[in-house]
């Protein structure tokens, strides 16, 4: 593809033209595409590229609006009351301003993850050099970048080819917050379709940084048998001095181990971490440890065990400094995007800042500099290990039931939990000696605090129910399969023939934050579910480290129970919030690899192939941030649905399905070009399940895809009918919408199913050759 050329400088050149001095000459971008593949017919696209596949999308699964607030507040006019049939003043109507505020959501997250790849390769081609080979699995992966090919239509081949795609994908979500003024785009599904647009934008710039750091770092590449990572609270050896990392930016944590390394003193610090950073420390060393998600910040660093604590970006407690500072561990903050008002020290020498820090004239600082970092860190932690308590804030069982009679039972905290949590009834317990109940939180706390900020009393609530549950910490150890990158494209021809005929009954992806109904338990118990049942069953992310948070009746946990490979019953952990790329990039290399359509800057053809014929489905049970609304754009638009728990209500609309209307369940049967009826499947784009055992069944009935084979779909339909029984009671109302002909019905349900059939008048129908893009038809109509 092409490459970025030379500064040529010449001190003196003297011709016929002219005499010349100090002459600089520039070589841009050369063209030097060595890609056969023709080029499809949307490389780079616009932000209208796209707008028609949308629209077939968007009135299927039509947007369903819950709204937040009645009031539009974004300018000077406001506040306008939307109501009924009311217009802002500026005419928008109240589904535009839904749509609008979901498009703002999505291009934050799409620009977090666009600026995270841009820090991280920048640093890495300073590091690494332009000429860097691409290399996510040596010879057992050919299709190397999916995403970026799909959509930018190039091959990157060396590190520096991915600078191309980055600017792309930076002047895209420039476009598409321009249109969030005041002024700009009125209609509500041209709104839509810009949040797809930069949900696909979001996973190509997630590729960019997984591909960057996976080929400069030495992570995993590809591998099904990655090795294990400590995972818990339970695993930090206290007497070592400790470091902790949070965020998703690698770089200053990969420093502080190679600081560590280089003196020979990394068996002797534990370096930990919390969220996706933790994910990929342990790609990049054995030695470090992952503490939990990201609601595992407060009762770590509230113990008193973290020396140091480091962050980079993203999913980070505004208020880390001050629970710092009560704790009297130095902080380090590392990236332009999270400065916390700290003095900055990256020109200081490491000995200073040291210094500073041990003598407690500092309590914090702003280094942009990874291997200073690195290096004040290591030093910091080991110095202050030998004379700070770590006692941390946590109250003793006498101060905790102290603590506790001061609760006047005004149940503001239980109003302020997102989960409802019964924490009055705990604390009058506690108050009493008895602190089972707040024991019995501990699983459930998402540690978001508002319990705290809710009560008149000043109650340190969080910290009453952590050290209520100081056996449950000490306890908590597990494992998690280090995250392995890319998918092996032997592994995609292995396993795409089964999931597009249906014989593996799904891919079920568990992605996205730790704002979890009913704690992390849930997410592992949906993943061993799944694999149980054979399907394949992806993690990342938060999501990642909860799966692994949990043992089932053999002491095993699900990385222990379940293979790391692609394939029916493993359970594959890509890796942090940037390998969600892979998850999407495998669905694409089934369409490209095992059925061979053209994938170069063909995303239409592509999408409509992932759509009617792969059967995956993403789960973002604990969906909180920004950047997750993005992520599950992206898969919107290749037309995998998204599931999120109750709290993924408060993105303000969902894409819903009517699986009673069939008029909206046409699609084109390929071989003969007339429009048949296709089944509500699947039925919805963006649903919210208000409990685990209602995402089971709708993740169940979500695989199901038009070109399920007759066998495909009696596995498929197994499975949704027997959690349906098991998990909700009875027979599902909506059998007779998903079988076609008798030989989709499971053998062993064919008596009752055959009875309700008959009862619903249910006529067989052919299956079709399935795209919903007319001119996919084949010119030669049998």
């Amino acid at each position: 593809m092409g490459r970025k050329g030379v500064n040529i400088k010449i001190g003196e050149l003297l011709s016929d033209l002219a005499h010349f001095r100090d002459l600089s000459i520039t070589v841009g971008s050369v063209n030097a595409d060595t890609w056969a593949e023709p080029m499809g017919p949307t490389p780079f696209p616009s932000l209208t590229s796209f707008r028609n596949w949308d629209r077939v999308l968007l009135n299927r699964y039509k947007p369903f609006y819950l709204p937040f607030c009645d009031l539009c507040c974004l300018c000077t006019y406001g506040k306008c009351d939307l109501t009924g049939n009311k217009r802002g003043a500026c005419g928008i109507s109240m589904a535009a301003q839904q749509s609008r505020t979901v498009l703002i959501t999505a291009c934050i997250g799409a620009a977090t993850h666009c600026s995270h790849a841009r820090e991280l390769l920048t640093h890495l081609l300073e590091t690494f050099g332009r000429d860097l080979p691409i290399d996510l699995g040596g010879t057992n992966i050919e299709v190397e970048a999916p995403l970026i090919r799909l959509v930018c239509g190039i091959k990157p081949e060396v590190l520096g080819d991915l600078e191309q795609v980055l600017d792309y994908c930076e002047n895209q979500v420039t476009q598409l917050l321009a249109v969030t003024h005041t002024g700009q785009e009125g209609d509500a599904l041209d709104f839509e379709s810009k949040v797809l647009h930069a949900g696909t934008i979001d996973l190509v710039g997630m590729e960019v940084a997984d591909i960057a750091q996976v080929s400069a770092l030495g992570f995993p590449k590809a591998d099904a048998d990655s090795p294990l990572a400590d995972l818990g609270m339970g695993t930090v050896d206290t007497t070592r001095p400790v470091i902790l990392v949070i965020g998703h930016n690698v770089p200053p944590s990969a420093a502080i181990i190679d600081y560590l390394r280089a003196e020979d003193l990394l068996t002797g610090v534990e370096v930990t971490g919390i969220c996706c950073t933790a994910i990929d420390m342990t790609r990049y060393s054995a030695k470090a440890k992952i503490i939990g998600p990201i609601s595992w910040q407060l009762r770590y660093i509230r113990s008193g065990v973290p020396d140091v604590i480091v962050i980079d970006e993203q999913c980070i407690r505004a208020d880390t400094i001050l629970e710092a500072k009560a704790i009297h561990a130095p902080l380090i903050a590392t990236s332009e995007k999270n400065c916390l008002g700290l003095p900055d020290r990256t020109l200081d020498s490491p000995d200073a800042i040291v210094d500073d820090f041990v003598s407690g004239k500092e309590t914090g600082a702003l280094i942009l500099d990874p291997d200073k970092v690195g290096e004040v860190a290591a030093r910091t932690a080991i110095a202050v290990s030998k004379t700070r308590k770590r006692s941390g804030t946590l109250p003793t069982r006498e101060e905790l039931i102290a603590l506790a009679k001061k609760c006047t039972q005004c149940v503001l905290c239980r109003r302020g939990c997102p989960n409802d949590l019964p924490i009055p009834q705990a604390i009058k317990a506690a108050g009493q000696g008895d602190l089972s109940g707040l024991d019995e939180l501990y699983d459930d706390c998402v540690g978001c605090g508002r319990c705290e900020s809710a009560c008149p009393q000043g109650l340190a609530v969080h910290s009453l129910i952590v050290s209520a549950a100081e056996r449950r910490i000490r306890e908590e150890r597990y494992t998690i399969r280090t995250g392995r990158g890319a998918i092996q494209d032997i592994e995609i021809r292995e396993v795409g023939g089964p999931i597009v005929l249906g014989e593996i009954p799904g891919v079920v992806a568990f992605v996205g934050c730790a704002n979890f109904p009913r704690g992390a338990r849930e997410v592992a118990e949906m993943s061993m579910e799944f694999a149980r049942r054979r399907y394949i069953v992806c993690t990342s992310g938060c999501s990642a480290i909860s799966a692994g948070m949990h043992r089932d009746e053999e002491g095993k946990t699900a990385y222990e129970r379940y293979p790391g490979s692609f394939e029916a019953g493993g359970i594959v952990n890509v890796g942090s919030c940037v390998a969600n790329a892979h998850i999407a990039g495998a669905a694409v290399k089934i369409a490209s690899i095992f059925a061979k359509r053209p994938l170069r800057g063909n995303y239409e053809e592509i999408a409509d192939y992932v759509h009617n014929r792969v059967g995956a489905v993403g789960v973002a049970w604990g969906a909180m941030s920004q950047k997750a609304a993005s992520i599950a754009a992206g898969f919107w638009r290749l037309g995998i649905p998204v599931v999120v728990g109750p709290h993924g209500t408060k993105y303000r609309r969902l894409l819903l399905g009517r699986a009673d209307q069939d008029e909206g369940w046409y699609v084109y049967d390929a071989r003969t070009g007339e429009k048949v009826y296709g089944g509500p499947v699947p039925e919805h784009l963006f649903f919210a399940a208000e409990t685990k055992e209602e995402a089971m069944v709708m993740v169940a009935k979500l695989t199901m895809r038009p070109n399920d084979t007759s066998k495909g779909r009696a596995i498929k339909l197994t499975n949704y009918i027997d959690l349906h029984k098991r998990l909700i009671g009875g027979m599902p109302d909506d059998i007779h919408r998903l079988v076609r002909t008798h030989a989709d019905i499971p053998v062993t349900m064919k008596s009752a199913i055959e009875t309700i059939l008959a009862e619903k008048g249910w006529d067989e129908r052919e299956i079709p050759d399935p795209t919903l893009l007319a001119h996919m038809v084949r010119k030669t109509k049998v």
